[in-house]
């Protein structure tokens, strides 16, 4: 018989960072596991004692999971006759996969297969490495045997890891017209009880002053151990907290200014004239006309057409708000990316990359990409992905980096190989190779009728012995590309929420957006990754919510019972348009599309849920938002 005594525990972000808290590791007594500062203290303390106005705010995100549609699993096999592990993982990038599981098992990198193929959403989920993968392989050589590993929806709410978890203290420093003169900010970001990433805490930092021309700032950045599950980046890692910071503080102050909240946006949004523009943290945006954005998605949004809206709800006895936000965001991610192009002499190409597809698209944007620049059919283009015996170098998807980093390196990979088909053609038609032109798909002798398709010219060279070494694959190339300059998508969300009063039940009646991405490849694609990620967003702000006992630490939330997920007939259609403005540090002027919807969302709708509820006296709501939440402040306001 064993008796265990619980430790105490602590599982609230800001408890966890106070002077006498339960210690989760001995040689981090205080549980916070860094700290750094960013920004001018000296500059933003002047600013502070100079301003006319200081608004102070503390904010709460909470923590939420990721739910992909099929909990996680693995399948581990040795083959003792090579000395070769075999694991089929879902991942967000299985090259990197294959080399923490190569470093856990203690064997080479190439004595490892990584096969991770659809998986149903990632949202960073699945980014970084679990336990049981790496052990199945292992059990595997230990019994002889494949060994299979599935998890429980029950354990992936206890064990996943999840996201966001960030506690700051915000303020605005303000003149008398409306200005912004500086910005002071505190993140305590929870990182559970084992560091998995600092993305989330990283991130955010550098994007504290949103879109806002805020000439200096100062910002602490700590995170903190916790009795919980690990944190990770979690869809748009690290911008939607900040973005919910800085949107909440220009909304609130302009009600306490008595300033409309638009003009105060306007006269402080950074212009297009200013790019590339540095924030007061040092990061520098790309490219961008914010109030552009603005505009559209107001006309979009029937902005005008408001008051009317607003009378005719409450004629209805209803409360109707309208919420609003501008956003930017950043996306790097692992700045190298390799692709691969091999022509067939069946009429088909086969393009390998290491991005790690999971919804977005990929086979249909990488294959346009290819065969736009290639002058083929996309039809003809197959994608190549999630095989490491295939893929040899890739970077995973994550931080909206895939089309961006693959669409680069895809033209780069396209382009080599129209070089090298001039000279393998140059040798079919016996020509010279300055003689031959590249147009539509098609060789050709410039100034002659002599002409011969991409994929006919794969036909031409096959068997063929006689070939030059640097020439002898055929039509196949590599390249590889290394690109650390992030980009910054950006945009303006409107949104409309319905209240019924007397019980706080609510409908998003209206949710319009205008997102800059870049130039987008797949107008369509990038639709359907805004309403994804608007809903991501939603629901953290409106339900979704890993709950645990304050006092025994014990999760609350262990099914879809306890964990409420957005439901498509809670929302509206949403109206969504492009500003796209090319970004100059690629060849495609790419931004990126994935997380553009998901970054405002948060501030948006709460925005959106204390205008409605004004006349109650409502500052701030805390979310997720509710209906009993609604209800008991109006109550208290009544």
């Amino acid at each position: 018989l064993i008796d265990y005594e619980p430790l105490p525990s602590v599982t609230d972000t800001a408890k966890a960072a106070d002077q006498g808290a339960p210690t989760i590791w001995d040689d981090v007594p205080d549980n916070v596991c860094v700290e750094t500062f960013f920004g001018d203290r000296e500059g933003t303390d002047e600013a502070f004692t100079a301003a006319d106005h200081v608004v102070d705010m503390e904010i709460v995100i909470d923590r939420v999971t990721g739910v992909p549609m099929e909990p996680r699993a693995a399948l581990g096999e040795y083959d003792a006759d090579t000395g070769r592990y075999t694991i089929y993982a879902g991942s967000g990038g299985s090259v990197r996969q294959k080399r923490e599981i190569a470093e856990v098992l203690g064997v080479d990198a190439d004595d490892v297969r990584i096969i991770s193929k659809d998986v149903g959403g990632n949202f960073g989920t699945r980014n970084r490495l679990y336990v049981e993968f790496p052990l199945v392989g292992w059990a595997s050589r230990k019994i002889g045997r494949p060994v299979k590993w599935t998890c429980q929806r029950s354990e992936s709410f206890l064990t996943d890891y999840q996201g966001r978890d960030l506690v700051t203290k915000v303020s605005l420093a303000l003149n008398k017209d409306g200005k912004f003169l500086g910005m002071r900010a505190d993140n305590l970001s929870n990182v559970g009880s084992r560091m998995v990433s600092l993305s989330p805490l990283s991130k955010g930092s550098g994007l504290i002053t949103g879109s806002y021309d805020i000439p200096v700032a100062y910002l602490r950045s700590r995170a903190v151990f916790s009795n919980t599950a690990p944190t990770n980046a979690y869809r748009s890692s690290g911008r939607p907290e900040v973005t919910f910071a800085i949107e909440r503080l220009v909304e609130t102050a302009a009600v306490e200014l008595e300033l409309d909240p638009l003009d105060l946006r306007r006269r402080n949004l950074v212009s297009s004239e200013q790019m590339p523009y540095s924030n007061a943290v040092g990061m520098t945006y790309d490219s961008g006309e914010y109030a552009k954005s603005m505009d559209m998605c107001m006309k979009l949004a029937d902005w005008d057409g408001f008051a009317a809206r607003r009378k005719e709800a409450e004629a209805r006895g209803r409360l109707l708000g309208r919420g609003f936000a501008n956003y930017v965001e950043s996306s790097i991610g692992t700045p190298r990316e390799q692709a691969e192009i091999h022509v067939r002499s069946d009429g088909h190409m086969d393009l390998v990359i290491g991005t790690q597809p999971s919804g977005q698209g990929h086979e249909t944007s990488f294959s346009q990409v290819a065969a736009e620049w290639l002058g083929v059919s996309v039809e003809t283009v197959t994608v190549i992905v999630g095989d490491t015996d295939v893929v040899k170098v890739g970077g995973g998807s994550h931080s909206g980096r895939s089309m961006r980093m693959a669409g680069t390196v895809i033209v780069k990979a396209a382009e080599a190989l129209i070089q090298k088909g001039k000279k393998l053609a140059a040798l079919v038609f016996e020509a010279a190779e300055t003689d031959i032109d590249f147009r539509d798909g098609v060789f050709a002798i410039t100034g002659t009728d002599r002409e011969i398709p991409i994929y006919e010219l794969a036909r031409a060279l096959e068997g063929r012995s006689d070939l030059p070494e640097d020439l002898s694959d055929g039509l196949s190339v590599i390249e590889d590309n290394i690109m650390e300059t992030p980009v910054f998508p950006n945009g303006c969300h409107i949104c409309e929420i319905e209240i019924d009063p007397g019980s706080g039940a609510y409908d998003v009646v209206r949710y319009t957006t205008v997102d800059d991405v870049g130039l987008a490849i797949n107008p369509l694609i990038v639709d359907g990754q805004t309403h994804g990620g608007i809903v991501q967003g939603a629901g953290e702000a409106l339900g979704e919510l890993c709950a645990m006992d304050p006092e025994s630490g014990q999760p609350l939330a262990g099914s879809f019972m306890d964990y409420h997920m957005p439901r498509a007939d809670e929302y509206p259609s949403f109206v969504t348009a492009l500003n796209e403005v090319p970004s100059p540090t690629n060849p495609l002027g790419v931004k990126a599309g994935g997380e553009g919807g998901t970054t405002p969302a948060l501030a948006v709708l709460v925005n959106g849920f204390v205008d409605a509820l004004r006349p109650y006296d409502v500052r701030d709501i805390r979310m997720p938002v509710t209906p009993r939440k609604i209800w008991e402040l109006i109550q208290a306001g009544s």
